[in-house]
C-alpha cells in the first residue's frame, strides 16, 4: 500500500448522483490540500452529473450501471473488474448508491461517508435524503455524518471519524442536509489523510487501529 505522504494515493472514486462530494475531492486535490490523485470515477447511472464533474477535470470515467445487470452479483463483478485494470490505492464511495463487495485485496482500502451518526440511521436504502427524513422523524436531537471503511455490508464497517450536527426545530430534510454536508466536507477529507499518513488502517470487521 503506498502511504508515503510525500506521494499522493492513486485514487478511485465511485459515484452515482450529482457529485458535490467528489466536486470537493477534486477541488482539495487540485489545491494541494489533499494527499491523492484521483485517477478514475466510476458511475453506476450513465447520465450521473458526476461524470461531467470529473470531465471537466480532465478525469478518466466509466458508467457500469447497475441497470444493465440481471443480478446484483454480476454488477459488483462488472464494477470489481473496472476497479482491478486501475489498481488503486484508495478507493472513495461518494455518494454512490449500491453496496459494493470488492475483492479481499482491497480490505481497508474503501471508505465511505454516510449523513448520520452510524450506526444510527443506516443500512439499505438509508441515503440522501431518506436519512435526513427519517432523523426528524424520529425525533432525534442530534445527527451528524460518519467516515467508514467499507466491509461489504451497508453502512456496518469500521468507523474513522464521526461530526454531530444539532437538528434544529422547524429544520427541513434540506436544511438539515446543508449542515450535515458541510460536516462530510470537513470529515471526509481529515479521514483521508489521516489514511494517507498511516495514521488509521482497517483492523477487523468492527475496529479500526489508531497509529
Amino acid at each position: 500500500m503506498n502511504q508515503n505522504p510525500q506521494t499522493p494515493l492513486r485514487t478511485v472514486v465511485l459515484v452515482s448522483g450529482s457529485g458535490s462530494t467528489l466536486q470537493n475531492l477534486i477541488d482539495l486535490q487540485n489545491r494541494g490540500e489533499l494527499p491523492i490523485e484521483i485517477v478514475y470515477v466510476i458511475s453506476s447511472r450513465q447520465n450521473a452529473y458526476s461524470m461531467t464533474r470529473a470531465l471537466n477535470h480532465n478525469i478518466p470515467t466509466a458508467a457500469v450501471c447497475r441497470n444493465d445487470f440481471s443480478s446484483w452479483d454480476e454488477f459488483n463483478a462488472a464494477v470489481s473488474k473496472t476497479v482491478d485494470q486501475i489498481h488503486p490505492d484508495l478507493i472513495l464511495l461518494a455518494g454512490y448508491m449500491s453496496k459494493i463487495e470488492l475483492d479481499e485485496k482491497y480490505r481497508g482500502k474503501v471508505m465511505n461517508v454516510h449523513p448520520a451518526l452510524l450506526p444510527a440511521f443506516g443500512g439499505k436504502g438509508m441515503y440522501g435524503h431518506h436519512v435526513h427524513e427519517a432523523v426528524i422523524a424520529g425525533g432525534v436531537k442530534t445527527t451528524g455524518a460518519t467516515v467508514h471503511f467499507v466491509d461489504g455490508e451497508y453502512d456496518t464497517g469500521p468507523i474513522i471519524l464521526q461530526k454531530e450536527v444539532e437538528v434544529l426545530e422547524g429544520d427541513t430534510p434540506e436544511t438539515l442536509a446543508e449542515r450535515v454536508q458541510a460536516a462530510e466536507r470537513e470529515i471526509y477529507p481529515e479521514a483521508i489523510r489521516m489514511y494517507a499518513a498511516g495514521l488509521v488502517s482497517f483492523h477487523s470487521k468492527h475496529s479500526i487501529k489508531n497509529k
